[in-house]
């Protein structure tokens, strides 16, 4: 009998991924906390539960993709009160590893099973369904998932127990914090020194200093968009996971605090909703 999938949180993540579940067959029950964003997807075949434990109800398979740990365990709680035992809940949000060990836990002592497993690929890669997904927790589990994440990854793979997809997620965000310090202060100092920037970015993106965030988001700077396909807010949100889990596995992130500290800059004068490459504007504003 096929699986009765659902999907909680449709925004700029959620939403596309939702999107593509239905579009490769699934049956697909959706909830929003704004109910305007269910209704697109409801066009398209998604049924809206009413609640979150009526979803837990209806469905095998439960995926979320919502904000802060605090969100997740509050979706999480909801669900369980409806949820029928061995239903999956796989967890794509970015939320502190300890947080996802307690929750995974609490949901195992009512007969439920849970993944962590957060993404990355940004907005462009939920839109295309090109998400690389790091995957936490029992062998069985994650494999029973893997044909609903298939629908909007181009990888995902299990790294380790419970929790451990978290702990991947922050290294790659430490790694994509990296980048995008690098990217704009390469472009603001190319600026700042005469070059033509889409020259620069043409010219140093194409040799050693090329990466994905020089592709993705080099063109938006040269546009001046500073619209968020991942915005400084939440950047800080899971810069600050970072910086606590390195105290716990005892690891010094000096590059990680330092790009936290210029986005908080950002962020206090109101520039928190913009895309992280917003740094481009702090740089230019930056004396030696």
């Amino acid at each position: 009998m096929p699986k009765r999938i659902g999907f909680v949180g449709l925004g700029t993540m959620g939403g596309p991924m939702a999107g593509h579940l239905l579009a490769a067959g699934h049956d697909v029950t959706v909830w929003n906390r704004s109910p305007d964003r269910a209704r697109p997807l409801a066009e398209v075949g998604a049924r809206i539960a009413g609640s979150l434990e009526e979803l837990g109800r209806e469905c095998d398979v439960i995926c979320l993709c919502v904000n802060r740990t605090e969100d997740v365990r509050e979706c999480v709680g909801a669900i369980a009160k409806g949820a029928k035992p061995g239903t999956l809940i796989v967890d794509h949000s970015t939320i502190e590893p300890a947080a996802t060990k307690a929750i995974a836990n609490a949901l195992k002592s009512k007969g439920l099973r849970f993944v962590d497993a957060p993404l990355t690929g940004g907005s462009v890669g939920a839109q295309r369904g090109q998400l690389t997904i790091f995957c936490g927790g029992d062998e069985a589990d994650v494999s029973d998932a893997m044909p609903y994440l298939q629908a909007y990854a181009k990888r995902a793979e299990r790294v380790g127990p419970t929790g451990s997809g978290q702990m991947m997620k922050m290294a790659n965000q430490i790694a994509v914090a990296g980048s995008v310090l690098g990217l704009c202060e390469s472009l603001a100092f190319a600026k700042k020194a005469g070059l033509e920037l889409a020259q620069a970015k043409d010219l140093i993106g194409g040799g050693a200093a090329g990466s994905w965030a020089f592709d993705t988001y080099g063109p938006k700077i040269l546009a001046g968009d500073w619209t968020p396909g991942f915005s400084i807010k939440n950047q800080r949100k899971d810069l600050a996971y970072c910086l606590k889990s390195a105290l716990e596995v005892d690891a010094a992130l000096p590059g990680a605090a330092l790009v936290d500290r210029l986005l908080k800059t950002l962020e206090d004068r109101g520039d928190g909703e913009k895309a992280t490459t917003a740094l481009f504007q702090a740089y230019l504003e930056m004396g030696a």
